[in-house]
């Protein structure tokens, strides 16, 4: 269980309703509102973790790439067969594992011709022996857009 608490740790958030501006510090910005791409990837943010919140691992997939790369800092690299794989077991376990965004961490930059660069601190919890177990840990993200449609295609996981 507790391999699968920090595999989910390590995964990705639920959008914080005070969405601001970040300024390249990650600072809130209160002279200008989020970007047109920073709304874009908080939502696909907010869709991801709502689906791995329900543990729903069919629509759970359809946010990540078959070329997935996934960089943990603890765990080593793993690929998106193994990264579902992971989640399965997860989902498998009786206690359910919860990720939040932490509010005012999420910074979004664009890559040109390509897509966008999501980076945050996120917090996971789960209860363990009857108390709740959580951690907050921070991601980077790179979501590739193709067409109407964006997918994770490397995910870095650390400061664990």
């Amino acid at each position: 269980m507790a391999k699968y608490f920090v595999v989910a740790m390590l995964t990705l958030g639920a959008i914080s309703p005070g969405l601001v501006a970040q300024t390249p510090a990650g600072q809130p910005s209160s002279r200008h509102s989020p970007s047109a791409l920073q709304l874009e990837i908080a939502r696909m943010d907010s869709a991801l973790f709502a689906a791995f919140n329900a543990r729903d691992m069919v629509k759970l997939k359809t946010f990540f790439a078959s070329d997935l790369e996934f960089y943990q800092d603890n765990e080593g690299v793993e690929n998106y067969t193994q990264t579902m794989n992971d989640f399965s077991a997860m989902f498998g376990q009786p206690s359910k594992i919860r990720r939040v965004l932490v509010p005012g961490t999420l910074e979004v930059y664009p890559i040109k011709n390509y897509g966008a660069i999501e980076v945050g601190s996120h917090r996971f919890c789960h209860t363990e022996k009857g108390k709740a177990d959580c951690g907050t840990f921070k991601f980077l993200h790179v979501w590739r857009k193709t067409g109407m449609t964006w997918q994770l295609s490397r995910i870095v996981s650390y400061a664990h």
